[in-house]
């Protein structure tokens, strides 16, 4: 297996890429950044300075991860979607002079194994997106998501809850469970964990 990169993507020299991984037309990649095995960089999508992302993850086209984001493995990452990293955005200080890289302390996103972000929605940090979650398209995350919650709207909300199969779970004597796959979930804090069976 190799790594592919098209002509026109602008990948910085000191990117770390795992085997397998695909970088496509117009995306940019900068420094530091780091992609695990198995990733797909998407066209127009964009990874920002040290970003990391685990193996088998995809970032679909004109996305923008904004360092410091933080992927686990299997995350996905729909069309359009942003990953923001700034408190309290603007262009100039007070006295109007150019914000430069030091007026600001950037904060990322934190995305845990396997969840989905739905294309166009909007992850402001700093928040963090449990394990196998699924942020609906559209909608905008204002704070931490559980794992195994579907969460959608602006600003985002749970609406119920999704297995690793990334189907709606149905409640069942006293668990969660997957149509898909008959996997079983039980409370976890605020989130779900999968059932010992």
């Amino acid at each position: 297996m190799s790594v592919r990169i098209v002509d026109s993507a602008d990948v910085a020299s000191d990117v770390e890429i795992g085997e397998g991984s695909s970088i496509w037309h117009l995306a940019q990649v900068r420094e530091g950044a780091v992609l695990g095995t198995n990733c797909i960089v998407g066209r127009g999508a964009y990874i920002g300075s040290g970003v990391r992302l685990g193996n088998g993850c995809k970032v679909q086209n004109y996305a923008l991860v904004y360092e410091p984001a933080s992927l686990a493995d299997g995350v996905f990452i729909g069309p359009a979607v942003v990953l923001t990293n700034d408190h309290f955005p603007r262009a100039v200080n007070p006295d109007l002079s150019p914000k430069s890289a030091h007026d600001w302390e950037p904060v990322g996103v934190t995305i845990e194994q396997g969840a989905a972000i739905g294309a166009r929605a909007v992850c402001v940090a700093p928040v963090r997106i449990g394990a196998w979650a699924t942020v609906a398209a559209g909608a905008v995350v204002t704070r931490d998501v559980p794992a195994y919650a579907l969460v959608a709207g602006v600003p985002a909300k749970r609406i119920g809850w999704v297995g690793e199969a990334g189907v709606r779970l149905i409640e069942k004597d006293g668990y969660w469970e997957c149509p898909e796959t008959q996997d079983k979930y039980e409370a976890d804090g605020d989130g779900l964990r999968k059932a010992v069976q």
